[in-house]
């Protein structure tokens, strides 16, 4: 009897042993690049529901769906640090543009984060729209974080809640500090966001009225962050003329919050400044050989985008836009604002200064139709059409138009590019929204990284330029923002992490958008999976929007959550 017992129990486990592992979806004879930064090797990927099942030789498995990726790479999804995606989401979920690069995640909150809102807040904001319309239906940020994934988006989102957003919920406009209560409210609005699933603070310290708070108001924030494990993040005070000041600033508010702290888009700006490149490394690198967590991310062009408010100094802009444009209409304040904007900034960022000529500047995102001609001509080219300086051009440009106006700024070297990319603890962030060939995203022509920052790492640094391998590159695009933002399951090709996947075809992979026709797709990227769901499949996007609100380290689960 019991030689029959286990007879039966042998033949049961060796007719399991021949039977193949059964996945959802399998991805077949890939190069697997798992974020390590370890070396690339040939394999597979099973995924189950919404979750990698199995990785690496799964050659007696099968699959309910199977993709050949021969000659093609498996990496985890991207993460795009620094995504104004804010709006274009809302508008549009299925990302394309950096969908099409890889980027499964897009983390947002520079400066200013989509919440928390006031009644007046919502006012303005709703009264600002033009080409994207939408009701403001949400009033904190992780409201509105959930709001984009019960619409439906195929990416992931996340994002640092806004020191600016809580200091205009405060303070408004004003240049001064906020009051006891005022500073004691804004910090109750950080606690309350990061219990939401914030990723930390968020800063833009060049533009007004973020450019008023000083560096203990940024403390006082970020210490409550830092309870919660999050980070400060920060467009840094200066990115030229006191750039190594800003440095320091940003390491002085890691140190005294207890806080990991990341430099948005490092760079020096103004060919006077690309000497600084190695003190400015050597600083960080100081810093975090002394015990502070210093990271970094990038955009990979020699060009930033903003607009005409980082050409003027920051007491004309006072109050927001309507002080700002009524100002500009004073002879008086006029001919101050000139002589400021042809001098190195007197303790404020002078992009117009540092790009050192009006033909530097180049003129990409009108509100108003009717001066929608001018978008892709120099600010210079305008100044010799109307007949007027340069300084006065951009003055009245923002006048008439309502809006700072979006302006591309040649500032940057090529070589410090290069440098950037291969510093071991920069990660990538786009600094534009994710958008699509069509209305309303091509009333203006956005900068060519909205379309290429990834792809353009990948083709032109990666394969043809050999800045870094490609096990590094996919290291700084998903490994290592994914714990820099301490996001648990996510970054790595790893059994039991969430399937996020880029499968694309390393040796073809390029950006096509260009300063000229930035409404360009990349190219190579041939398989997309959010969630366990395929967004992107054969280049094509398929509708789906499996995409989810990422939370931060500090999120507390709501007494109404199942």
């Amino acid at each position: 009897m019991k030689n029959t017992f286990f007879l039966a129990v042998a033949v049961l486990f060796l007719w399991g042993c021949d039977q193949p592992q059964t996945f959802d979806v399998l991805i077949k004879n890939g190069q697997l690049v798992d974020g390590s930064g370890k070396e690339s090797y040939t394999g597979s990927v099973g995924i189950n529901a919404d979750t990698i099942a199995a990785v690496g030789n799964l050659e007696n498995a099968v699959g309910k769906t199977e993709i050949d990726a021969t000659g093609l790479t498996i990496a985890p999804g991207f993460i795009n640090m620094l995504s104004w995606a804010t709006e274009s989401l809302i508008v549009d979920g299925k990302s394309e543009s950096d969908i099409r690069q890889g980027v499964t995640l897009e983390v947002m909150g520079e400066g200013w984060s989509m919440g928390p809102l006031n009644p007046k807040m919502k006012k303005e904001a709703k009264a600002s729209q033009k080409d994207y319309k939408y009701d403001i239906d949400w009033t904190t940020l992780g409201e509105y974080l959930q709001s984009l994934e019960n619409r439906g988006i195929s990416c992931n989102v996340a994002s640092f809640v806004g020191a600016t957003t809580l200091r205009i919920h405060e303070v408004e406009s004003e240049n001064r500090p906020p009051t006891p209560d005022e500073m004691e409210r804004m910090k109750a609005l950080a606690k309350t966001a990061m219990e939401e699933g914030a990723m930390g603070i968020g800063s833009s310290l060049i533009y007004a009225p973020a450019f008023y708070a000083d560096t203990d108001e940024l403390i006082e924030l970020c210490k409550v962050a830092s309870e919660y494990g999050g980070m400060y993040i920060s467009h840094m005070r200066s990115e030229g003329d006191y750039w190594l000041e800003a440095i320091d600033e940003l390491i002085e508010i890691a140190a005294e919050a207890n806080i990991p702290a990341e430099i948005y888009h490092l760079k020096a700006g103004g060919k006077d400044n690309w000497t600084k490149w190695e003190a400015a490394i050597a600083k960080i690198d100081s810093a975090r050989s002394a015990g502070l967590k210093i990271t970094t991310d990038m955009y990979n062009y020699t060009a930033g985008a903003t607009g005409l408010d980082a050409s003027m100094p920051p007491w004309v802009q006072e109050g927001g836009y309507g002080e700002w444009a009524k100002r500009l209409q004073d002879p008086a304040i006029r001919k101050k604002v000139t002589e400021e904007m042809r001098a190195k900034g007197d303790g404020w960022e002078n992009l117009y200064f540092a790009a050192g000529s009006p033909d530097k500047l180049i003129l990409n995102g009108f509100r108003n139709d009717s001066l929608r001609y001018l978008t892709g001509k120099t600010l210079g080219e305008v100044a010799k059409m109307r007949g007027t300086s340069p300084e006065e051009t951009a003055m009245d440009l923002v006048v008439q138009d309502s809006s700072r106006v979006g302006t591309v700024y040649f500032l940057m070297s090529e070589e410090n590019v290069k440098k950037q990319i291969a510093l071991p603890y920069m990660s990538f962030g786009s600094d534009a929204a994710s958008l699509a060939p069509v209305e309303p995203f091509t009333n203006y022509n956005p900068h060519p990284r909205a379309y290429g920052n990834f792809a353009r790492l990948l083709g032109k640094y990666v394969r043809e330029e050999k800045v870094i391998p490609l096990e590094e590159a996919v290291r700084k695009l998903s490994a290592l923002p994914a714990s820099n933002l301490k996001i648990k399951k996510r970054g790595m090709l790893k059994a039991g992490n969430y399937a996020d996947l880029a499968i694309f075809n390393a040796k073809t992979i390029r950006d096509k958008a260009t300063f000229e026709e930035p409404h360009q797709f990349a190219e190579g990227m041939v398989h997309v999976f959010v969630n366990g769901e395929q967004v992107l499949k054969d280049g094509e996007h398929t509708g789906a929007t499996p995409g989810r609100f990422v939370k931060g380290p500090g999120y507390v689960a709501m007494a109404n959550e199942q």
